[in-house]
Parts: C-alpha cells; structure tokens; sequence
C-alpha cells in the first residue's frame, strides 16, 4: 500500500486536478480533505472538460471510491449541481462511488450572503474572495456554529439545532450588516431541496479508511489551493480559510491515522495568482496579456483572469518546504514556447538586501523580484513524452528549476489532456 498526497505549491491554480486526473488510476480511494466550492480543478478526459469545485477529480476512473472528508465545506446546492454536470456526460456518480463524511459540516445558505457582504464592507480592503461562502464557514466551524452532515439523519434535532443557529445569525445579518434575516421556511425548504438529496453519500468516512488500510488500498488525497493560500502559512490575510497542506490531509479525511507516503506539489512553469495581495513577481500590460492568453489563465470557478508573471524560485522553494514535497510536477511547460527567453524570478531584493527565504507577510509587499533569463525553445513540445525528446533549452529550463528548489522534478505536463506528460 502506498498512500500519496497532490498539493498545490504556490498560489494554487497549478493543475493539481489534471495530475490527480492522470495518477488516479494507481488508487482505490481519492480523498478531497479541505476547503469549497471556491476554487476549481480544471480535468480533461475521454468524456470531456471539466472544472470541479467539490468532487475529487477521481471520480471520472471506474472502481476509484472517492470521499468528501470532514475537513471540507460541504455545499449541498453546488455539490448536487456538479454531480448532475457531470452524469450527462455519461459518468456514474452514486452512493457506491462517491461518499461523505458525516463529520463534514455543511455550508448553508447565510455563508456567501455573508461573505458579499463582507467584501463590500472592506471595499477595496478586501480580501479577493469568491463569495462562495468559505471564510464566513469556517469562521462558524471553529465557533462550533455548523451543522454536521449526519445530523440530516436526525430532524427533529437538526430542526432545533437550526433554529439557534438562525436566531444567532440574523443578529449578525441583520444588525452588523443592515440586510434581510432568513427565515426557518427558506431553512425547511433548503432541506428538502438540497441538503436530504445528499443522505444517500453520507456515511463514517474515518471507518471507511480505516478500514482500506487493513486491507492494504492505496490512498490519494487531493488538495485545494496553494502553500502561499493556506491559513496558517500562506500570505495572511490573502489565504483560504483551511490547511492546504499534506500534512492536514489525515485530519481533513477522517482518518488521522493514515501514513502519507509521496506527496507530489504541482508547479506552473510560470506563475499564476488569482485573488489580492502581494505578488512578487507579477507581469502588467502587455507581456502579461500574451502569458495570460497563452495560458487561458482565467480562474476555473469565477472566471476573472489570473494574474501572470515568471516562475517565482523564492515562493516555489518555500511552497517546497511547506508541503514537504517528496517530488514535482511541472505543469503549462508547453505554454512558454512561445518566448525568445524565458524569464525567472531566482531572488528578491529586500531592504536593500538580497534574499533567498520567503519573506513574513508583512515584509512581503516591500520585495522586489531579481530576474534571470534563460534561453528559449520556441518550438512546439506538446507531442513529447520522453524528457530526452524536449529541446535542449526546455530540458535545462526544467533542471534549472529542480536545482534552485531542491525538489526532484518528476512530471513534466506539456499539454492539458491527460497522456500529454512526460515521466522523469
């Protein structure tokens, strides 16, 4: 049994589903551990292209058992629109192959009112959410003001439950904000509509695992998001309001027992951010707009165009350490042959000092990015699947790269489908 962990090592957006996508095959389980519907994993495949925001990204392989863990933000109404999404195009998506955790707390319908809410209060102060309802979630997750999954299995205490948590709510709504307060109705018929058609998936995931282990299933856990995204050691305030890291992943899935085997960060070979906050290495104008283009680096949930600039080594190696990667993956490298040189952000210049550390958040937006250029291949390498098969200039990209961060690069992706890789 070998158990394994795909996080994302940047500013998340570096195509962790596409690699989960590719590397599902080798499991029996894929394990979503943390955050919502916030963000999107953009997979293709035989039956077509698709940006999943909550399911894992294992459930288009056939006998893979994929789980929502406790540490998700469980969305029924996005949740139940995304299966249907997906079941047209001729995907089985039932309770033998999808499960829930009953310890995973929904998100409910108050949790993106609030969050618009609050980035209209912050005006251009805010944060750079989705509005999908994850900052205001989690806030009542660790206030203990969520309702858990498996209370749909109790009404009458479910009822009593939500009724508190509505009458707390609406003050907040109300008297903070000035909006309208909910209503148990729109409660009841949120139930019926959404949350009860979710029963059939919920089940005791912890057991669930436990019990792969003993029979020795191998297990894959999916991360959302970045290493620079992650609440307690990205670039706070500009995070998600969950652990993106491996290590979280035995406590997000239910199972804090497992062991982690590899974790595999993914890396753009350029960089993307979608959302505010510093961003060292940042492109504008019209050298951002080529990239962008090049890319379609334009986010997989809201749409906005991400924004672009060179690999950045000094948050790359950070991310490295966070995750503690055991191995890389080098997605989009086909996206920069269209350079005469490829830039990289190798340093930063601090206080007028050069760094190689990530700097604490609020140094960061002081950094200035040192830029080295390498040279370019300018031909197209997206039917190479060996890495001897890549122009000499792509390989010395991609050992450069390996060097400065001091992680092995073991996947190189040279286009978005899923045999367009190259295994090192």
């Amino acid at each position: 049994m070998s158990n394994c962990a795909v996080v994302g090592i940047n500013w998340g957006d570096e195509g962790k589903g596409r690699m989960v996508d590719l590397i599902t095959g080798d499991y029996d389980y894929v394990v979503r551990f943390q955050g919502g519907g916030n963000a999107g994993h953009t997979v293709i495949n035989e039956y077509g292209k698709f940006a999943l925001h909550l399911l894992p990204s294992g459930i288009f392989r056939k006998n893979v058992v994929n789980v929502l863990g406790n540490g998700v933000a469980l969305d029924p109404e996005n949740l139940l629109s995304e299966i249907e999404t997906v079941r047209e195009k001729g995907v089985k998506i039932d309770e033998t192959n999808l499960k829930i955790s009953d310890r995973a707390s929904l998100l409910l319908p108050w949790h993106r009112e609030l969050d618009a809410l609050e980035e209209a209060r912050l005006a251009d102060k805010k944060y750079g959410s989705t509005k999908q309802g994850i900052a205001p979630f989690y806030s009542d997750k660790y206030q203990k003001k969520t309702v858990l999954a498996g209370e749909l299995f109790y009404p009458a205490e479910l009822k009593r439950h939500l009724a508190d948590l509505l009458e707390w709510k609406n003050l907040i709504i109300s008297r903070v904000y000035g909006a309208k307060p909910h209503t148990m109705d729109e409660l009841d018929a949120w139930l019926e509509d959404y949350a009860y058609k979710i029963k059939p998936y919920i089940t005791d995931t912890g057991r669930l695992l436990r019990d792969a282990q003993k029979d020795g299933k191998s297990i894959m856990f999916e991360a959302q998001l970045g290493s620079l995204r992650d609440l307690d050691f990205g670039i706070v305030p500009y995070t998600t309001s969950s652990n993106t890291t491996a290590s979280y992943a035995p406590i997000g899935s239910g199972c804090p027992s497992v062991k982690i085997d590899e974790v595999i960060g993914v890396v753009k070979a350029y960089s993307t951010c979608v959302g505010e906050g510093p961003f060292t290495c940042e492109w504008f104008g019209e050298e951002a707009e080529k990239l962008r283009e090049a890319g379609g680096e334009y986010g997989a949930k809201t749409g906005r165009p991400r924004r672009v600039g060179p690999i950045d080594i000094v948050a790359t190696r950070y991310g490295v350490q966070v995750q503690a990667a055991t191995c890389i993956a080098l997605t989009k490298l086909d996206v920069l042959s269209y350079m005469d040189k490829i830039p990289v952000c190798t340093h930063y210049m601090l206080g007028g000092e050069q760094t190689d550390e990530f700097p604490f958040p609020a140094a960061l937006p002081d950094a200035e990015p040192v830029i080295e250029y390498m040279d370019g291949w300018k031909t197209d390498v997206s039917k190479c699947r060996k890495f001897e098969e890549l122009p000499v200039e792509a390989r010395k990209y991609v050992e450069f790269i390996e060097e400065r961060i001091g992680c092995h690069i073991g996947y190189v992706s040279v286009g978005p489908e899923r045999d367009s890789i190259i295994i090192r």
